[in-house]
């Protein structure tokens, strides 16, 4: 496949010649995990740089987050009108410029503003991969190629912190900035040499704001949208609550260092990256629904455990077992909800992928906040976030079955 070109759309992948594909999509779906992560075991050290409580420091991942959002909301239904290539160069050259701003940030009140500008630029990598991907697949070799992809996009977690933990004995915040930057500098010329355009002028999307609004009505109003969608926004959400708050806990409360905490962040992200292989290689046997239903089940068992190991106080053994059944399902869920979600409208894959990028990180940032009430780095905000969340996944995904059959 010459993917300076658009082929016609598939129902198989074809790895060996979309492994530069592969490998390039899944770095630019990570953009999350790079922004978010890397700098997690940094934010006890932030917040004495900058003489603020803790709460005011999980802003910055609350303001890049919900730049996140935003960003989806505008490169989603602008690479439905003008194509996948422009608007994914623009927000790499945006990113860039924002990750070395942020280094230089001179307060943190800066430094949150200006994390909702990277958010923004690195959203457009988030939602535009995977409208690259429903460009090229359907159905399941669809959910396939995601799993695929959170073989590549598990190692930012499973990297990241561990990066950002070593670059700690060296430099400090402002360099895990440095180190973004040049990450987004590598990226950028990987798509400009890899990433070609996959949505020909035919398939284009006219009009402007009005269109916008009225393909985002439809979405809202297909059950087989929103059923998987919000499932897998929930999902995130429990595991935005845990990127949000686990470093605080972990290391204030349970006593690790950051050393330990990346090490135990790393562990808990090759989780993801495990289940989404094993996902790829269920799909042969099992439908995406099957699997997302098991996905949903094992996040809501971790995070009805890790309630249940606070309550009690079990210990710090208790709480990480039950954060890595939490973190893996991870692998299981999104895949399969991304797929499900986006199967039904081909002809609005970037607004598609733009409306649920959004209630994932619109969910997230609503749960994130809440892990930083009560004492700083209290473990028993963290767990009823990360449990509700849990379990918001599942009703949500329950729910029209039960009142349909009411």
């Amino acid at each position: 496949m010459d993917v300076a070109t658009a082929p016609p759309v598939s129902t198989s992948p074809a790895p060996p010649r979309a492994l530069r594909l592969l490998i390039v999509l899944g770095a630019l779906s990570a953009f999350g995990p790079l922004s978010l992560d890397m700098y997690l075991p940094a934010l006890p050290a932030l917040a004495r740089d900058f003489a603020v409580p803790d709460a005011a420091v999980q802003l910055t991942l609350t303001s890049c987050l919900i730049g996140l959002a935003v960003g989806q909301l505008i490169a989603g239904p602008l690479s439905d009108r003008w194509g996948r290539r422009v608007p994914l160069l623009i927000g790499l050259a945006g990113y860039l410029v924002a990750s070395v701003l942020c280094a230089v940030a001179p307060n943190v009140t800066a430094l949150t503003g200006l994390r909702a500008v990277q958010g923004i630029a690195g959203a457009a990598g988030i939602v535009i991969s995977r409208a690259i991907v429903r460009d090229l697949y359907e159905g399941t070799a669809a959910a396939r190629f995601f799993s695929l992809l959170m073989l590549v996009n598990g190692l930012a977690p499973i990297l990241a912190p561990v990066v950002g933990g070593q670059l700690l004995r060296f430099t400090s915040w402002r360099g895990v900035f440095l180190v973004l930057a040049v990450i987004g500098a590598l990226l950028l010329a990987a798509t400009v040499v890899v990433v070609g355009e996959t949505l020909p002028s035919a398939r284009r999307r006219r009009g402007g704001l009005g269109q916008t609004v009225r393909s985002f009505g439809v979405l809202l109003r297909d059950p087989g949208f929103l059923r998987p969608a919000l499932a897998g926004g929930f999902a995130f959400a429990a595991m935005f609550a845990y990127i949000s708050a686990s470093s605080f806990v972990l290391q204030k409360t349970y006593g690790l260092d950051p050393q330990q905490f990346s090490i135990v962040f790393a562990a808990n992200a090759l989780g993801i990256a495990l289940l989404g292989q094993g996902n790829a290689r269920l799909l042969r046997r099992r439908s995406p629904s099957a699997l997302l239903r098991a996905g949903l089940a094992l996040c809501a068992a971790g995070g009805g455990a890790l309630l249940l190991s606070v309550l009690a106080d079990l210990g710090v053994a208790a709480v990480l077992v039950s954060l890595f059944a939490l973190v893996s399902s991870i692998g299981l869920i999104m895949p399969n909800s991304t797929a499900l979600s986006m199967s039904g409208h081909p002809e609005m894959a970037g607004t598609a992928s733009a409306l649920l990028g959004l209630l994932q990180y619109a969910l997230g940032g609503v749960a994130a906040p809440l892990t930083g009430l009560g004492a700083n780095g209290a473990a028993l905000p963290m767990a009823l976030a990360i449990a509700a969340c849990a379990a918001g996944a599942v009703v949500v995904h329950l729910w029209p079955v039960r009142r349909a059959a009411a």
